[in-house]
Formats: structure tokens, sequence, C-alpha cells
């Protein structure tokens, strides 16, 4: 329930154009101090991982191992991807919520 919760507002940010989608926009924005959440597929490549994951620990964003890239992928409009930035700091506060009410992958 909360994944599918937090898909629904991540496909609404996207459309919104309040996020960023990829590895490379997501790092751009975090390097940007754009980024207030991020949403990192946990099967995304070693490559991939290793490019966002210490990223985001050193720049202190919150983040979320989330579903698939496929399913993460599949909200956004693309095949799949690794990550997902969020850049509305009001979407990102209602998806930390989501997130600290449900499940316990977050950092």
């Amino acid at each position: 329930m909360v994944e599918k919760r937090l898909l629904g507002l991540l496909g609404l940010g996207v459309r919104g154009r309040l996020a960023v989608v990829g590895v490379e926009r997501v790092r751009e924005a975090v390097l940007s101090h754009k980024v207030t959440f991020a949403i990192v597929a946990p099967d995304a490549s070693r490559h991939s991982l290793d490019k966002i994951v210490p990223l985001l620990v050193a720049r202190r964003v919150r983040f979320v191992c989330g579903p698939s890239a496929a399913v993460l992928g599949a909200a956004v409009g693309r095949e799949t991807t690794a990550a997902v930035g969020i850049t509305d700091r009001q979407l990102a506060k209602g998806m930390r919520a989501l997130v600290d009410s449900g499940s316990d992958g977050a950092h």
C-alpha cells in the first residue's frame, strides 16, 4: 500500500516537473542542491548505485531504496530507471511522511 501511494506521488511529481529522473540528472540536481529526497532502485547496476548513493549520503539527502528499476521506471514513464530525485520540498515532505508511516528503507 505504501509503495503504491509512493509511486502515485512520484508519477504526479514527474508530470508536474517536480522531480528529475535518471542517475545523471539526479546527480546534477543533487550537486546543485535541488534534490530534497530521492528514490533509488535497489536492483540498479552496481555502477549506477556507486555513482548516486555516496553522493546522496555525502550531501545528506535523505533517500529510500524503493521498488525495482522496472517498477520505478514504469511510474515515471520509462522502461527502467535507477534513481528519481524530488526537487519540490512539499512533495518530498509528503513522501518522507509516507515512507516513515509504512516501511523502513529510508536513509
